[in-house]
């Protein structure tokens, strides 16, 4: 093709009256030109495409090292409580490993959720449904834990003559047997719901595996409300009391004021830890906040949100409360001090 023959065509000379010279050119010039814009949206949307599945990636690869290093931590308490047989007999250090080993549940299931959302995402409902209600009760287990574990220092300072009688190893497991039938109770409920509204028929189907996807209904967000304010307000409530009833001890206390001193402390560290849970329940309120005021961001600011709130929370909240704890970082301390001791005789032998 001649350019400089299309360029004059296209307005560089009036035309004349002859129309085959005129028509064959603008009929070529036109083609060529959506050829080019049929190039060109091609190669953006290719640009967009791998940009997308870029951010995926990343954001799949930070949640999963971000959540393995957040199991592999906690990992590291459970390992030294079962490794040290005098922690099977305190009520304190059994309710304390249940919660991390609640945590690391839901830390698994929180993670596997996500990643489920982009490499899944036609997953059957009833495999879903079984799903989200795990998470959503190890989600709930957490400030039950708390609370449980908040009534046992209050027992060990203001009733010490019966807390042996009443903080046993028997009663500790029917506690938590009572935490995780009290923490299911909201999953099976929106499960009930789901069966009311929805026809049976949607059991066969797939969807996308999350909470807002499958509980759609104002059923459902009213339930979720609920469920949310009584579990707070209930959990609230004992940490308040137990703190104002430690308090009141330490102050009374003549002989052992250390103890109440530190129990007191206790209860504030759990307040603490009941704080961090709670960013969770606020995520969704955030991530319509942020959401308005920068739009361009809103799925950066969602993903930042989550690890802020859901995962970082269950690396904090052990690692305090064990590290703090003197008697159990001693033993994990020589535990693990002496594991590396071994390890540099039986090399030194080869």
């Amino acid at each position: 093709m001649d350019f400089r023959k299309l360029w004059t065509s296209f307005g560089g000379k009036k035309t004349t009256t002859k129309k085959p010279r005129k028509s064959i050119f603008t009929h070529k010039s036109h083609r060529t030109l959506c050829q080019c814009k049929r190039i060109m949206n091609s190669t953006m949307f290719q640009y967009t495409t791998e940009d997308r599945y870029a951010e995926a990636f990343a954001k799949n690869f930070t949640t999963v090292l971000v959540g393995v290093m957040v199991n592999c931590i906690n990992g590291i308490f459970v390992f030294t409580f079962f490794k040290s047989s005098i922690f099977y007999n305190d009520p304190r250090y059994i309710l304390y490993i249940h919660m991390v080993i609640n945590d690391m549940l839901m830390v698994f299931f929180s993670v596997s959720l996500l990643v489920m959302a982009y490499a899944w995402p036609k997953v059957p409902v009833p495999f879903c449904v079984t799903l989200l209600i795990i998470a959503s009760t190890t989600h709930k287990n957490t400030p039950l834990t708390l609370a449980g574990m908040a009534v046992e220092r209050y027992i060990a300072i203001c009733k010490p003559l019966h807390h042996h009688q009443i903080c046993t190893v028997r009663r500790t497991y029917i506690l938590i047997t009572l935490i995780w039938g009290v923490g299911v109770l909201p999953g099976l409920a929106d499960l009930i719901l789901l069966l009311i509204v929805r026809p049976l028929s949607v059991f066969t189907t797939s969807s996308l595996c999350s909470t807002t996807n499958v509980y759609s209904t104002p059923y459902h967000e009213d339930q979720s409300k609920l469920t949310h304010g009584i579990y707070t307000s209930i959990v609230w409530v004992i940490l308040v009391y137990t703190y104002c009833r430690v308090l009141i001890a330490a102050r009374r206390a003549t002989a052992d004021k250390s103890s109440a001193k530190k129990a007191q402390n206790t209860i504030l560290l759990h307040g603490v830890q009941l704080l961090l849970c709670m960013l969770s329940n606020i995520t969704p309120i955030i991530d319509k906040i942020y959401g308005q005021l920068v739009p361009t961001l809103r799925s950066k600011i969602t993903f930042f949100n989550y690890l802020l709130t859901n995962l970082l929370p269950r690396l904090l909240s052990p690692l305090i409360y064990g590290v703090r704890d003197k008697h159990f970082w001693k033993y994990m301390k020589g535990l693990f001090s002496c594991r590396l001791l071994n390890v540099k005789v039986e090399s030194t032998k080869q």
